[in-house]
């Protein structure tokens, strides 16, 4: 598994956004929204977030296309 600053992970009902990526410790956002972005944040060990993932999915946003004027 390959995290990096600035991804977003789906676990159940919320999303986890990896705000701070260090070497041993991640400090993340925990939202229920991704469109109001609040939330609150928290820190922990690499390891327990990895834990945390586990049925996670990696969320991917579609790629905003130009509207097309006709």
């Amino acid at each position: 598994m390959h995290l990096e600053q600035g991804q977003v992970w789906k676990k159940g009902d919320s999303y986890l956004r990896i705000v701070t990526w260090e070497r041993m410790a991640i400090e993340y956002k925990e939202m229920a929204d991704l469109e109001s972005k609040e939330g609150t944040l928290h820190r922990v060990t690499k390891k327990e977030f990895c834990r945390m993932l586990k049925g996670a999915t990696l969320h991917v946003p579609e790629p905003k296309t130009p509207k097309e004027d006709s």
